[in-house]
Parts: C-alpha cells; structure tokens; sequence
C-alpha cells in the first residue's frame, strides 16, 4: 500500500508537473517525536486500566481499544522510520524482498489502526446509547465477557482486513473498501446520534434524570469523534484524489500537503489520551499514582 501512504514514492511526476503547488517537507524527527509521545501517553491508558480494578468495565475496555488503535497508528511510524534508517545505511537493500515484505507488514500496521479506530468509536458509541437509554438494564446487557467477545471479534475481522488490503492494495475495489468504511462509520454514528435525539425529546424527564456521568460519556465520545474526524478525513480524502484523479492539477496540489494530513494522523493518537484525562476523574487519578509512583494514594 506504499502507494497510497506515500505517493511520492511512485515518482508521480505528471501529477507534479501540472500543479504549481510545492510539496510541503516535514522533517522526520517530527513525525518520530509524536509517534513515540503517541505511543507512551497510549501505553500509560493501558496500563491504568490493567492495574486499576475500579476501571476494568466494559466503558474502559472500549477506551483501551481505541488507545491500541492510537499506539498502532504510531508505531507504523516509528517502525518506518526505522526501516528507512536501516535502508540508507547499507543494511537493508532498497526495494528487495525484505524490505517489500516490511513495507507490507508496516502498512498493514497502519490500516488496522484506521480499522481499529472506526470499529472501537463504533462499540463505544453502542455502549453510550445503551448507558443512556437503557441505564437500568446496562449491566445486563453490556457484561464483561460479551465486551471481551466483542472485541475480540473486532480485532479478529480488522487484523484479517488489514493483512488483506496490504496484500491486495494495487487494486481500486481494495482502495474504495478502504475508504469507504470511512463515511459509513460516520453515517451509522450520525443516524445513532439522530435517533438518541429523538428519544431524548420524547424521554426528556428521563434523561435528565439520568446521573450525569453516562451524558458525560456521551459528550467524551462526541469530542472522540471529532477528533478522528479532524485527523483522520484529510488523509482519506487523498487517499481517494489519489485514485481517482492523480493527475488533476487541483488534486495534485491538495496531495502536495500529504505529509502535513499524516502528522494530524499521529497527534490523533497523542490528543486521545488528554481527552480520557480530561473527561475521566478516574482515569486521571490513575495517571496521577502512575506517573508520581503513588504519591497521592
């Protein structure tokens, strides 16, 4: 999928040559330093919850999937790097079997840090509207083990997914079923925001009766969302100019700042965890044990 994440490695010079539009250079340290923060900060997620039993609940394990998603989005990056590091001393030879065979893995490290990101908002969206509209019934229905066995399900279909995109990236229907997943994911998110709306209209002495930390999830998971949004469109966005109309003059100049929509890429990992802290008295207290080695118990 080389030639999706990184154009500029095809030599696209028709592209080039007939957009005025200069190629926006970020320097690699950058996209090294937020990947390694994205990595740390997600990591940190994690192991508050392993080490906290007031946070292993479902609500938390869905948060936990979507920091997984995060790290992966910065590890691609960190391993890249490496990788062309590697390359440029003489240890690796370019474009050989080993460094095709990286590439692949790499890549698929990526997409399944997009798939991963698009499911884990999706089961965290389902478990807000089931917090607020079925409050009494929610630890019924959303147990421990069902969550698990979601997520395991999930992370099963993305991993198979993204080895077979990376595998089968050179072909357009694989391109559109990467991209698409994209707006349908926000499609079903939105017709689930409408139809809590609705409800909420017509339950309205219900819901303000409801304690205010499941409309605050509802709130952080508004916040998720526009945050991957942010992030996460532009680059989908070239993904698709660069399908279907690489050598456009327009489309060339928007793909000009492709480096500039991967680095949103990687601060979305690095903005994720502030939310969880700002938005989780919970989890923030379990940040403070963690990082000042449990000077506040």
């Amino acid at each position: 999928m080389k030639h999706i994440i990184n154009p500029y490695d095809n030599n696209n010079d028709t592209a080039r040559n007939n957009s005025d539009c200069p190629l926006v250079v970020l320097p690699e340290e950058i996209f090294f330093t937020i990947s390694i923060v994205g990595v740390l900060e997600n990591l940190i997620v994690l192991l508050a919850v392993i080490k906290n039993k007031n946070l292993q609940s479902p609500m938390y394990f869905f948060i936990c999937s979507l920091a997984i998603s995060d790290m992966l989005g910065s590890l691609y990056k960190i391993l890249e790097n490496i990788l062309i590091m590697f390359r440029n001393m003489g240890y690796v030879k370019p474009r050989g079997h080993f460094e095709t065979t990286a590439d692949d893995i790499i890549d698929s490290l990526f997409i399944l840090s997009l798939l991963g990101s698009i499911f884990s908002l999706l089961v965290i969206a389902a478990d807000r509207y089931i917090t607020i509209f079925h409050a009494l019934k929610y630890h019924s229905i959303v147990t421990t083990r069902r969550a698990l066995v979601t997520l395991m399900v999930i992370w099963t279909f993305c991993t198979g997914s993204g080895i077979t995109m990376a595998i089968f990236s050179h072909h357009v229907p694989t391109v559109i079923a990467f991209t698409v997943l994209f707006p349908l994911m926000l499609v079903f998110i939105l017709c689930l925001y409408v139809h809590m709306f609705l409800l909420a209209r017509s339950h309205a002495r219900k819901i303000s009766t409801l304690p205010r930390v499941n409309m605050k999830g509802a709130i952080t998971l508004t916040i998720l969302l526009g945050v991957f949004i942010f992030c996460w469109a532009p680059f989908v966005l070239h993904v698709l100019l660069m399908t279907f109309c690489p050598s456009n003059p327009y489309c060339a100049c928007y793909m000009s700042l492709f480096q500039v929509n991967g680095m949103l890429i990687m601060c979305n990992a690095v903005i994720d965890p502030f939310i969880y802290a700002f938005r989780s008295p919970e989890l923030r207290e379990a940040f403070k044990k963690m990082i000042f080695c449990n000077r506040y118990q």
